[in-house]
């Protein structure tokens, strides 16, 4: 028997992915959503429910658990008893879309409530005061592949299998999908806007337990953008917006442009959600207009947070914001630290660390993908290595070159003060530097990578107009991420950084300039600035080159819960570059538990060859991987 299916397997990925209502919890606190919830249903009716999946495919069952909103809203109580008539309705059809997503086309869905099936239930049935039982049955039938595939109109020259579109194939809903997507995508990467899928058949043998596929596509004329045009702007200037979309009126039109205007105005931090598209059809000149539509955050934010390890301490700080200053996505930012609580003397508050700043930022300065920043700053700090108290201020520039490489360059003035092993009376700085950057991060995901890499490449020229020293300090660094298997629940993780500072002697370059290694971020195990040479009290001094090695391997054993094993490396030289410096070892594990904003992060490490005076173990908290 062979059947068409049309509608319903159009949305099949789409219903399936329907978003369950119903209350936030975390760690098993209720963020937000009550039994108060209750109050705003009209002739709330509770029900009960049951999911019985023939046969023993746990990762089928899993998706129709997740697919079902009567499972999934089964504390939450319905509309009275055509609140539940609807909902089971519509159910079944969510039902029926997850196993179109599992190539199951003869599955069967039934649903009964109060014991009657829902097909044999009048539209005005009444249940009662509940709770009502609800029993689902599904009979998922046999594992579709894919039989003939043909492509049709101007994607008659394409290859099916490019897209994943193979005899005997995945036939699953979401497969043909997401290879309709491509083709059409393929299609306007040519400079056509328009091109689209016109005709769609899609029939199901269930004699042969296969799904023939034919696709009609037009592909449309070659088109430049025409005018953009902006809505949903409320204290942002449109015209602006316009501008920063980079899609200038004429160029051949691109979705991979579209991808990243959109990108880049997200990245401005004044909108919530941005959509750009193109229009339905081409303008009198033969171009395609641009919508963007916009969604506008709150102009000022505020935020605390904190930090905790053995070694350092306690962490606190706090900021403010404004996202918007003067309608073209100018930003304002106030911020302040105390740091190291807990490892000094609390009665001696001189003896923390403080942090205040001031920071200005204005992006298109000269072009869509560029910034403009100021800063600034005062810090007043106590580390082992030295006391310091320092005012800046800097201003620069960065550019976007594309969405993987990035630079920037900056102009700054720094007065210090500084005590160290070399200059316990303390030696006066003015420092004027131009401290440039460069980055390519082709990282998947910026807190929890699992592919990809990121390189650094830092130089930043110095003059003490004070000492008369002049130093240029280079510094590198490079991370690479490699998950394995299909699921990517193991990833390894790799990074390597050094740096060298040349021009001066390790006593003439200020002693917070310099290069420290441990703690972490750096070399778990160890104090903050713990690895490297030491002064006579056992306090470090700095060194003028350093390297550091980590590798982790990061196993996800959970859906929320992560294992971490690792081992760090590194050393500091007081040379200009390193030659027999010995590398000090930390080795550890830590426990993540993975959330949608980036994982929570405790590393415990213990130093692998310590010397005398190093801890025995260090504890570090935090958000996001430790590289």
């Amino acid at each position: 028997m062979r059947l068409l299916l049309v509608s319903l397997f159009a949305g099949a990925a789409v219903a399936m992915h329907a978003p369950a209502a119903g209350a936030f919890e975390l760690f098993g606190f209720k963020l937000f959503g009550s039994k108060e919830d209750d109050e705003d249903i009209v002739d709330p009716l509770h029900y009960s429910v049951t999911l019985t999946v023939a046969g023993d495919d746990a990762d089928l069952r899993k998706a129709l658990d997740s697919a079902s909103s009567l499972v999934q809203d089964a504390e939450r109580p319905v509309s009275g008893s055509l609140g539940l008539l609807a909902k089971a309705r519509s159910d079944r059809e969510q039902l029926v879309a997850a196993l179109y997503a599992k190539a199951r086309y003869d599955g069967v869905v039934d649903i009964s409530i109060n014991g009657r099936s829902l097909d044999d239930l009048p539209p005005d049935a009444d249940f009662g005061s509940g709770p009502v039982p609800v029993a689902i049955s599904v009979s998922p039938g046999a594992v579709f592949t894919l039989g003939e595939i043909r492509l049709k109109g101007d994607a008659a020259d394409l290859m099916p299998a490019e897209f994943g579109l193979i005899p005997g194939g995945d036939a699953g809903s979401g497969a043909i999908l997401k290879a309709q997507a491509e083709i059409v995508r393929r299609l306007k990467e040519e400079g056509r806007p328009l091109a689209m899928v016109t005709g769609r058949d899609i029939v199901a043998d269930h004699d042969t337990a296969t799904l023939d596929v034919t696709l009609d596509v037009s592909a449309g004329p070659v088109a430049g953008y025409g005018p953009t045009t902006v809505s949903g702007t409320e204290t942002m200037d449109p015209g602006f917006t316009a501008y920063v979309t980079g899609l200038k009126e004429g160029r051949t039109y691109s979705p991979k442009e579209l991808d990243e205007a959109r990108d880049r105005l997200l990245a401005l931090g004044v909108f919530s959600s941005v959509t750009v598209k193109e229009g339905d059809g081409l303008d009198a000149a033969g171009q395609i207009p641009i919508e963007v539509e916009v969604s506008e955050r709150k102009l000022r934010y505020y935020g605390v947070g904190a930090t905790l390890s053995t070694t350092e301490g306690l962490g606190l700080e706090g900021y403010w914001g404004h996202r918007n200053l003067f309608g073209r996505a100018e930003t304002l930012r106030v911020e302040g630290s105390i740091g190291r609580i807990g490892d000094q003397d609390l009665t001696d508050v001189g003896k923390l660390n403080y942090n205040a700043a001031i920071l200005f930022e204005k992006p298109g300065v000269i072009g869509p993908d560029s910034k403009f920043f100021s800063r600034f700053r005062t810090v007043y700090e106590h580390p082992d290595a030295y006391d310091r108290f320092s005012t800046e201020i800097a201003a620069g520039v960065s550019y976007q070159f594309t969405r993987e490489q990035s630079a920037s360059v900056e102009a700054s003035l720094e007065y210090e003060d500084v005590e160290d092993y070399y200059h316990p009376d303390g030696q006066r700085h003015l420092i004027a530097s131009l401290p440039s950057q460069y980055v390519f991060d082709n990282r998947d995901d910026k807190l929890n990578p699992k592919r990809g890499f990121r390189a650094l490449a830092f130089a930043e020229p110095a003059h003490d107009f004070l000492t008369g020293a002049t130093f240029v300090k280079f510094r590198g660094e490079l991370s690479a991420y490699k998950a394995l298997g299909d699921a990517q629940r193991l990833v390894v993780a790799g990074r390597v950084a050094a740096g060298s500072i040349v021009g001066a002697s390790v006593e003439d370059v200020p002693a917070d300039r310099r290069f420290y290694a441990g703690g972490g971020g750096s070399v778990r195990g160890y104090e903050y600035q713990g690895v490297g040479p030491k002064d006579p009290h056992d306090d470090p001094i700095g060194g003028l080159s350093y390297m550091e090695l980590s590798g982790e391997l990061r196993v996800q054993v959970t859906e929320t819960i992560g294992i971490v094993p690792f081992v760090d490396a590194g050393t500091v030289s007081e040379d200009e570059f390193l030659q027999s410096a010995r590398f000090q070892v930390g080795a550890g594990v830590g426990l993540r538990y993975l959330t949608p904003f980036g994982p929570l992060r405790i590393d415990a490490a213990v130093p692998v060859n310590p010397r005398p005076g190093d801890p025995d173990f260090a504890i570090y908290a935090g958000i996001g991987q430790a590289f």
